[in-house]
């Protein structure tokens, strides 16, 4: 079988499978996410075997360490993901709820309802976590789902993929709903893409390399979850202690995901009280430092900034650092370099948190909080397909009202337009 027959054949069988699933009770989806849940808790030895097979590939192949910490699985994370799909259980399922309603004149009554989105894509990296947020958000969304996983993580996706699919469908959900694509060619993400009239809709989670590739070559729609360059700007008069919890917390609890902090500026007045200990905490927590000249007078070992670094997405321990003169020059670094993923201010002025606010042009926008909170689970949804940073149907966090269309009901009584 050729990497296209093997990619058809399961969108073919998604498809099929999806319109059962849009009929599925909200019971059954419920019934089948607990399953999945305790089907995840009872299969950790064997999901941790298979994890542990990527991770020995992925040293040998030099992986770098915060990649290999997004791909580790540990006991303590496959109870997280079956943390997550018990949340989407206890969530209101989007599937039937009524939007508008409304009589017109001649009698027609027009209903706007919630509807799946059909059979979704979803191409993702190194993050095993992924397999069971996508499978558990989607199908209590009433989509079915086709998975596509890098290589680097075959074995633990797989593992996981194979332990939802037969516990779901042993619950009820119709068999087929859930597809896992274990192949490590990438002309499988082609093949995806372009399964129009199959698949509805594609959903990219990983890196600028992959997110350009699915939007620029995809036939099928695509929703851009974006990459996070993501800033943190420490205002004049801030409250230094907070400012620097939070620009640690943003950089280093996990820099290889998309809402760590990539950029920390600060207010030229802030720099001389704010950066000395700011710029040794991160020195100790292994961070390396690429900064302005500014911000280079401060510690010999800061790295000199190119203008590549200020819109890179390190996903790593580097950090660049930039001393501007106020608030608008912060902006302005904002708008050039920025993602539109989350940004943040550290300050005490009213007036300068609400203009951040109003004027920063990304999906989450933080007043005196980490952008490490831009994500499903932190927001109560109970995991997500991925933080969208474009602004046509859905941008943020996207949940299960996100991955969902709409359908418009009319009934009347013979009325005939004239």
């Amino acid at each position: 079988m050729t990497t296209y027959d093997l990619v058809r054949a399961k969108a073919e069988a998604a498809h099929r499978a999806a319109a059962q699933l849009a009929v599925t009770s909200t019971v059954i989806k419920n019934k089948a996410l607990l399953a999945m849940a305790a089907a995840l808790e009872a299969e950790v030895p064997a999901i941790l075997a298979a994890n542990t097979l990527d991770m020995e590939a992925g040293r040998a192949n030099n992986m770098k360490e915060s990649m290999l910490d997004r791909l580790a699985l540990t006991a303590e994370r496959i109870d997280g993901m079956a943390e997550g799909l018990r949340q989407v259980s206890r969530l209101e399922d989007p599937v039937g709820n009524v939007l508008d309603g409304r009589s017109l004149p001649n009698g027609l009554t027009v209903t706007k309802v919630r509807v799946p989105l059909g059979v979704i894509g979803i191409i993702y990296e190194a993050r095993p976590n992924v397999t069971a947020d996508a499978i558990g958000l989607c199908l209590k969304s009433g989509n079915a789902v086709v998975l596509k996983g890098g290589s680097e993580a075959l074995h633990s996706n797989t593992a996981i993929a194979e332990v939802l699919s037969k516990a779901a469908e042993a619950a009820g959900i119709p068999v087929g709903s859930v597809q896992f694509i274990d192949s490590s060619d990438r002309q499988a993400v082609t093949d995806l893409i372009k399964m129009n009239g199959l698949v509805d809709v594609v959903i990219p989670r990983g890196g600028a390399g992959l997110i350009q590739a699915v939007v620029q070559n995809a036939t099928v729609p695509v929703i851009e979850t974006g990459i996070g360059v993501c800033h943190t700007y420490v205002d004049a008069g801030a409250d230094y202690t907070i400012a620097r919890a939070i620009a640690i917390n943003a950089k280093v609890q996990r820099p290889a995901v998309c809402n760590a902090m990539e950029t920390l500026l600060v207010h030229e007045d802030a720099a001389a009280e704010f950066l000395p200990q700011m710029l040794a905490e991160f020195f100790e927590a292994g961070v390396t430092i690429i900064g302005c000249e500014k911000t280079q007078a401060f510690d010999k070992r800061i790295q000199a900034a190119t203008e590549a670094d200020w819109g890179t997405e390190y996903g790593d321990l580097r950090l660049s650092v930039k001393i501007v003169s106020g608030l608008e020059a912060a902006l302005a670094h904002i708008a050039q370099y920025g993602t539109k993923h989350s940004e943040c201010i550290v300050t005490r002025d009213y007036e300068h948190a609400r203009l951040f606010q109003q004027r920063v042009d990304a999906a989450a926008v933080y007043v005196n909080a980490s952008t490490r909170f831009t994500d499903g689970f932190e927001f109560g949804f109970g995991a997500e397909i991925g933080i969208s940073t474009q602004k046509l149907h859905a941008r943020g966090p996207m949940a299960l009202p996100e991955l969902t269309s709409t359908k418009y009901l009319i009934s009347g009584d013979g009325q005939i337009r004239g």
